[in-house]
């Protein structure tokens, strides 16, 4: 027969049939993002009459509460709302409604519902005095009840109604918690217009569940929703569907905040981005041209420092003469446009080699490092010190003809030499300034931009703080940040050469490249040990050291008498009884180091003093 074996399929159609015809239903019941869009026909009607069974069971003690919700959507789409709460027994002291402001709308946006006009009266019209208050998203309403029997809660709600693709949706959180179980809550919602769909959810707030019941009404003419049991922390949402033209209104969003959105990247901050890097480059491009003297100076000016550094002087012997009469201090502050350690240490050395320090080495006492005692001369008549050698001096000795190099770096030497090598710093930085190799001290013109850089990027933060919570243009701040940092770095590069400092820089830098090269090995014999020994502190800011040192210790090898080199060795330098010429490179390079390391260590010297003097106030 033909039906034979013909069951399966048939079964495998009927159900696919049951299918489709349940999914209209589904549709209209399933979650809130669905509702958005439901314009199915409505339900048949399943909302019982007040006192059905529908009601739950409560004990003895506690009042009966019911709450008749009266919503009316009018053509400007705002919903008048009209709450009816009965007490049966004793009613609580007080009664909170929290009125649902912030909804979820999508992954990127709230739903916001302005809420105003909020009274409540009793059962003779007469206004309680109810507290309203914000709060996480609600308006939170505090209703004295006791001794009422029946309140009315009445307010207004904007931006509830919203266009949708075959007509106008009213959605609204019709209930969003209450202080006490409510045991019945019936919802009646009305407009100029009858509903064509309507759907709901109740119970917890993350629940799918649909509520307990509801229809169009008899006549089809307005939609009626009811939620039995209604715990504290339970939720009523509905969804209404109706025809084009029902009610005006779009929803009322706000951009959840988010990293991600508040620095979204958007056409006004991408120019933002823009002017800034144009900014940054033009004022590159300045910079540049402004520093760019010393390289235009170097390619013109520097061969007229490229020749030995000596004059002819009496009797034809040759006099030692540095372009431009730069000091060592004075060219590695122009070179580097910093005072640094090495600046200071060649200029030690330098005091030494032309007369107003002698250099003695110690014996080395057993296992003891070694160590020099440092002794104050009167240095040539015919000679003048600059300020800043001066104040070195004072630094070094202050009242004392002579002091142990160890003892300088002792926190009980002298509580003012960390104070005293800082005006030597400043004393040098003003040189540059005095002979016009710079418009402004460098030390104060990176201070300057330093502090201007940290101010704008401490601007950018807390900019980027309040854009990134109240806005999504955040990433512009951002941009104020990155610029206050560059500032920050490129402070070092921003004290600029006068036409004039370029143009000795220039000198100097030949004179450099003549130290560097073999050329300058090439002094007359009887008049080398002078002539190096002068070129030794420049090594120091050269980085040459080790190899003057051993220049000068040949050149003393040859030129001076044994009876010169025995004990003394040099004039501006003395080693203890078993030291000799020969080890004048590595003695100079270990007092260079020791010096250094003193010097580096006077920050640390005065912040200790600071700090004692603290201790004893």
């Amino acid at each position: 027969m033909w039906w034979v074996g013909s069951w399966r399929p048939a079964v495998a159609i009927a159900a696919a049939l049951l299918v489709l015809s349940s999914l209209p239903v589904a549709f209209a019941a399933g979650p809130m993002g669905a509702a958005h869009a439901a314009t199915v026909a409505a339900p048949a009607t399943t909302v019982p009459a007040a006192g059905s069974s529908v009601i739950g069971h409560r004990s003895g003690d506690d009042p009966l509460i019911t709450n008749t919700v009266k919503l009316e959507l009018d053509a400007l789409g705002v919903l008048h709302a009209e709450e009816t709460l009965r007490f049966e027994g004793e009613a609580p002291e007080v009664f909170v409604r929290a009125l649902t402001e912030t909804m979820l709308y999508d992954t990127e946006h709230d739903r916001r519902f302005e809420i105003n006009g909020v009274r409540v009266t009793d059962t003779e019209g007469r206004t309680l005095d109810a507290e309203v208050d914000h709060r996480a998203g609600a308006v939170v309403v505090e209703i004295p009840t006791r001794g009422q029997d029946e309140v009315v809660l009445t307010y207004r709600v904007g931006g509830t109604a919203s266009e949708v693709s075959r007509g106008v949706q009213m959605e609204w959180r019709a209930i969003g918690a209450y202080s006490h179980t409510v045991e019945v809550t019936d919802v009646t919602v009305m407009a100029p217009m009858p509903p064509e769909a309507l759907s709901c959810l109740a119970g917890e707030p993350r629940s799918a569940m649909y509520c307990t019941a509801s229809d169009m009404g008899p006549e089809s003419s307005v939609a009626h929703f009811l939620q039995a049991d209604m715990e504290p922390d339970d939720r009523l949402d509905i969804v209404v569907n109706y025809p084009p033209g029902t009610a005006e209104g779009e929803p009322i969003l706000t951009r959840r905040w988010s990293l991600a959105s508040a620095f979204q990247v958007t056409p006004a901050t991408a120019s933002v981005f823009g002017v800034l890097l144009v900014v940054l480059i033009g004022g590159l491009t300045v910079l540049i041209r402004i520093r760019g003297r010393d390289e235009r100076a170097l390619r013109r000016e520097a061969v007229e420092g490229d020749h030995a550094p000596v004059a002819t002087g009496e009797h034809g012997r040759l006099r030692f003469a540095p372009p431009d009469d730069v000091h060592p201090g004075q060219i590695g502050t122009l070179i580097d446009e910093r005072v640094d350690i090495a600046d200071l240490t060649a200029t030690v050395l330098d005091l030494a080699v032309r007369g107003y320090i002698r250099l003695e080495e110690l014996p080395h006492e057993h296992f003891t490092s070694v160590d020099w005692r440092l002794v104050r001369l009167d240095g040539p008549a015919e000679e003048t010190l600059l300020p800043s050698e001066w104040l070195l001096l004072d630094a070094l000795f202050g009242d004392r003809p002579t002091v142990r190099l160890s003892r300088l770096g002792a926190p009980g030497f002298s509580t003012d030499f960390p104070a005293r090598v800082d005006r030597v710093r400043e004393e040098l930085y003003r040189d540059m300034v005095r002979l016009k190799w710079f418009v402004r001290s460098p030390s104060r013109v990176r201070g300057l931009w330093s502090t201007a850089g940290m101010a704008v990027t401490a601007l950018g933060v807390i900019l980027t703080i309040l854009l990134a919570v109240f806005t999504t243009a955040a990433f512009t701040g951002l941009a104020v940040v990155i610029a206050g940092a560059a500032i920050t770095a490129g402070a070092q590069y921003m004290p600029a050469k006068t036409k004039l400092g370029s143009s000795v820089y220039a000198h100097t830098m030949g004179f450099r490249d003549y130290l560097l090269s073999p050329r300058a090995e090439t002094a007359p014999p009887g008049q080398r040990v002078e002539l190096y020994s002068r070129y030794l502190p420049y090594a120091v800011i050269f980085d040459d050291v080790d190899r003057w040192s051993d220049l000068l210790a040949s050149a003393a090898l040859t030129d001076l008498t044994p009876e010169e080199l025995t004990g003394d060795g040099l004039h501006w330098y003395t080693g203890p009884r078993e030291w000799r010429i020969q080890d004048f490179s590595d003695s100079i390079s270990a007092f260079v180091v020791s010096l250094t390391g003193i010097i580096t260590n006077t920050r640390r010297l005065r912040v200790l003093n600071q700090f004692q003097r603290s201790e004893r106030r």
